[in-house]
């Protein structure tokens, strides 16, 4: 097993790669930023060392730094969490030309399944349903039509080269064609660096269900379920859950064993995901591989008990699984909130700034995965991830129940954030009932429906306060009075406090 291993990342991810790794007894090495300094990764690590400036591109991207700092601190792999440089065959090929280990795939196999065209063509080799659509980037706008009126209208397209909504554009008609594409490939370029898309069908109101793997170097390969994400906004996913409520026996075992048949065709090692979008017949089409990591993955380790990321440790020293297929289980639900620094009010504006006050919840079934504290200043130049908020119960009803139980202790003030929102989607009839797909939150969320329940809190609280300054300090009769019970009870010998 390593003694050290350096972590790639910032925020909530770097502090659970952090925690894993303490309770193996390795050692570990952050990095940062100018505008992480006072990072609570950065806190919580053996060892911190300054990249560069606040920029992403200047420190946690630039690839010389990282693995120069990896080398100098004598780390002996590297961990690259989800995002920044993850998902980057350069990276991680560097990472094996420096002698250094990479907690991950290798370089070839991102290449083959990283890029979304790629990967199709290898679901399609391992005889994996694919959503219909083109198998080459498109070149040009007949290229696209041809393509389009192949599959038939509406289409989307899509961005090879990454993921998160960037580059994508719904098409309902052959007059919208030529401007969504133009739009998709900038947006592309800008995002990724590189402006090709493909195009596929439209799957209306899918749901997107993805199943995590494990795989070692051995050729062993097994799936620890599925994990709904239906509810997205902008093609991002927000809420997520374990197990998904259109799941039964026989679908899992259908779409995990056509998971693990891509993981093999593509000889993949470490942890990753395969990703479906599912119709409403049930049907299930491949639609990306993620080779890392995802941020979704605590609901996972909720139900089946596994720690994907020890696991990920022990892979990638060289360990064989130690869990065959046949004993994998999954036991009650578990449900996953991402608390974003934005305003659902204004268009879910990111809001950074000071975190002035912070009160996360606790008590049975629920798990707060967070990178701040009190007094941090959420900074402008990152993604405005606050923190996972993660339930588990002994079915779906009771995992959302502490849920929403949850986000009424969860308090933050200096900064806007998400819980509103979220409490409205929780407490929504159709989410209650399972009927989730992609299309939901654009379905059924307005901003004015998470608006009066925080204003009414905001209210309470004011007045609380208020009362409390002008109450003064008690009169004597009043404390008599308030303590009327305590000396009852003391009078006739019941006074058993424990301070």
């Amino acid at each position: 097993m390593f003694r050290k291993i350096l972590i790639a990342n910032r925020g909530e991810i770097a502090v659970r790669v952090i925690r894993a790794a303490r309770e193996m007894g390795i050692s570990t090495v952050a990095v940062y930023s100018e505008c992480d300094r006072a990072a609570l990764h950065v806190r919580m690590a053996d060892e911190a060392y300054l990249l560069g400036p606040s920029p992403s591109v200047e420190s946690y991207l630039n690839i010389d730094r990282v693995i120069a700092t990896a080398l100098s601190s004598h780390a002996e792999a590297i961990h690259p969490g989800y995002g920044f440089l993850s998902e980057n065959p350069e990276f991680a090929r560097r990472c094996a030309m420096a002698g250094m280990g990479f907690i991950g795939p290798s370089a070839a196999v991102m290449e083959q399944v990283g890029g979304k065209i790629a990967a199709r063509k290898t679901a399609l080799e391992a005889r994996v349903p694919v959503v219909p659509g083109t198998h080459e980037g498109i070149v040009d706008l007949n290229t696209a039509l041809d393509a389009a009126r192949a599959v038939g209208f509406p289409v989307m397209l899509k961005a090879a080269a990454g993921g998160g909504g960037k580059g994508m554009r719904r098409v309902e008609g052959a007059e919208q064609l030529a401007s969504a594409l133009r739009d998709a490939q900038a947006e592309a370029s800008a995002a990724f660096g590189d402006s090709e898309v493909y195009l596929e069908k439209l799957i209306v109101d899918p749901r997107h269900i993805e199943f995590q793997l494990l795989a070692d170097r051995y050729g062993n390969v097994i799936h620890l379920g599925e994990r709904e994400c239906s509810i997205q906004r902008r093609h991002q996913k927000v809420i997520e859950e374990c197990p998904s409520p259109v799941m039964t026996t026989e679908l899992r075992e259908a779409m995990g064993t056509a998971a693990v048949r891509i993981a093999k065709a593509c000889g993949y090692e470490n942890a990753g995901t395969v990703e479906f979008l599912v119709d409403a017949e049930r049907n299930f089409y491949f639609l990306e591989m993620n080779t890392r990591l995802q941020v979704e993955h605590p609901v996972t380790e909720l139900v089946t008990g596994i720690d994907l990321v020890k696991e990920q440790f022990r892979i990638a020293a060289g360990e064989r699984l130690g869990l065959r297929q046949e004993e994998v289980r999954w036991h009650g639900a578990a449900l996953e909130c991402r608390i974003y620094a934005e305003d659902p009010a204004n268009n879910f504006l990111p809001s950074p700034g000071k975190i002035s006050l912070l009160r996360t919840p606790s008590g049975p079934g629920v798990r707060d995965d967070t990178g701040i504290y009190e007094g941090w200043t959420v900074p402008v130049f990152y993604d405005p991830l606050l923190s996972k908020l993660v339930t588990w119960g002994k079915d779906r009803f009771e995992s959302i129940a502490r849920m929403q139980r949850a986000l009424g202790e969860y308090q933050v003030t200096g900064i806007k954030t998400n819980l509103s929102f979220f409490r409205s989607i929780l407490s929504h009839d159709r989410f209650q009932k399972g009927e989730l797909n992609t299309g939901f939150i654009d379905k059924y969320y307005t901003p004015e429906a998470s608006i009066p329940s925080a204003n009414l809190r905001d209210v309470a609280t004011v007045a609380a306060a208020l009362h409390a300054s002008f109450d003064g300090p008690p009169t004597k009769s009043k404390a008599t009075a308030e303590s009327a019970w305590k000396q009852a009870g003391r009078i006739g010998g019941l006074d058993r406090r424990q301070d």
